[in-house]
């Protein structure tokens, strides 16, 4: 593959082409469903995604009588995969760079086992120890950093040494003991929910945050719909525009529903809400954002444009170690218990929801939003088998098939394109 020019590493969206062919579309001689049609064909990977999720969604619907978007389930599936869909949006971003973290799972463990021991034994305020187990995150991810950004070893390699050097010091702050209850309000970080007003009917606190939510997508749709036409970037027909943006506030707004038809918002989802605005703004439309698909797009010549490929990098696996200690104080806090052995196999599944997210293996591309929409069909996978009864063999047999479907329809689609330029 040769190397792009400066300018084009610094693109956010490495595979969206030339600026030409970028212009609106005219081929279909102003037909605005052939035109959908035609942009269509070209996102095959991003619109198939979401046609998996609703796939699946609905099979398990129907399979578990109803079960699967029942209100509690779905409460239930936002609470319980939480901490995988935190753990994504950090992984997402050291993917798109190129790199891979290992040890976010080890990581979840020492946290968590550090909050356990700073709130029962050291007596700290449950507050107090929260942002202590953030710094330490961080701390941890800076370590880790340096070894990968300026002493040049793989990632793949220190964060397998951190994979077992951060499980064994979870292990020696715990004594190879359990610590157990944490106070009320730890506890709500995973697991609790909004103040609720009234009690009969839906909860109005929830139903606000749906709309609130729904008028927040609809407005940041359409303004950036209005800057690609500004700078004329924009290829999406109006049609199809229109009808993701329906989709998807109807979407939230049902969502909203259900949840106040239960017990009202969970905190952890006002948690994730706010990781995926940030996140996905950062990763859009800062310096930063582009600079991290730069890396991962091609870093030679992101080095040649003057990025400070180093400095990325390092700044990446200190978030991921914040993102990291949350997921381990949000995880803490649901089961109220401090573990040694907590947060096995979180590296995989939080991986996986990456790629299945659309992700591409070599770097440069991905997105936290389909990192979250990964995790979540891992979620409702888990879930809806485990309704159904499916034993965990056959789970894991699953989601590998799911995991390499994903990617090869990837490779499958880069491929088609290659072709489709000769």
């Amino acid at each position: 593959m040769s190397a792009p020019s400066p300018t084009q590493a610094t693109d956010p969206k490495p595979t969206g082409g030339s600026p030409s062919s970028r212009q609106p579309q005219s081929g279909s001689g102003g037909n605005p469903i052939v035109g959908a049609f035609s942009y269509l064909g070209g996102q095959l990977r991003q619109i198939g995604l979401f046609i998996a999720l609703i796939v699946i969604v609905l099979f398990f619907q129907i399979t578990t009588n109803g079960i699967t978007l029942a209100p509690i389930n779905v409460s239930n599936l936002i609470v319980q995969n939480s901490y995988i869909l935190i753990l994504a949006i950090g992984m997402v971003m050291v993917i798109i760079a190129g790199h891979i973290d290992l040890s976010v799972g080890s990581i979840v463990a020492f946290t968590g086992a550090m909050a356990g021991v700073m709130i029962t034994q050291w007596g700290l305020p449950w507050p107090v120890a929260v942002v202590l187990c953030l710094v330490l995150g961080g701390l941890v991810g800076a370590w880790q950093g340096f070894w990968i950004a300026y002493f040049g070893i793989p990632a793949f390699i220190v964060t397998l040494a951190g994979m077992l050097a951060f499980r064994g010091a979870a292990q020696i702050a715990l004594q190879t003991q359990q610590i157990s209850p944490f106070p009320q309000g730890f506890r709500d970080i995973g697991s609790g929910f909004l103040p609720t007003f009234g009690t009969t009917g839906y909860e109005p606190l929830t139903l606000v945050l749906g709309a609130i939510a729904a008028v927040a997508l609809i407005g940041t749709g359409l303004r950036g719909r209005a800057t690609r036409r500004k700078y004329q970037l924009e290829d999406e027909p109006f049609l199809w525009f229109v009808t993701k943006l329906v989709f998807t506030v109807a979407l939230v707004m049902y969502i909203g529903f259900l949840l106040a038809s239960y017990s009202g918002t969970p905190i952890v989802l006002v948690v994730l809400a706010v990781l995926v605005v940030v996140y996905s703004t950062v990763m859009k439309n800062s310096v930063f954002g582009r600079h991290v698909y730069a890396i991962g797009g091609n870093l030679h010549a992101a080095e040649l444009s003057g990025i400070k490929t180093k400095r990325v990098t390092f700044l990446l696996f200190v978030n991921m170690g914040v993102i990291s200690a949350l997921a381990g104080l949000v995880f803490t806090g649901q089961l109220n218990l401090a573990s040694g052995n907590a947060g096995n196999g979180f590296e995989l599944d939080a991986i996986a929801a990456v790629f299945i997210g659309g992700a591409a293996v070599t770097g440069g591309i991905g997105t936290v939003t389909g990192a979250i929409v990964g995790g979540l069909i891992i979620g409702i996978l888990n879930n809806g088998m485990s309704i159904l009864g499916v034993g965990t063999e056959y789970q894991s047999l699953i989601k590998g098939l799911v995991l390499l479907a994903a990617v090869a329809f990837d490779v499958f689609n880069k491929r088609r394109a290659a072709s489709a330029t000769k």
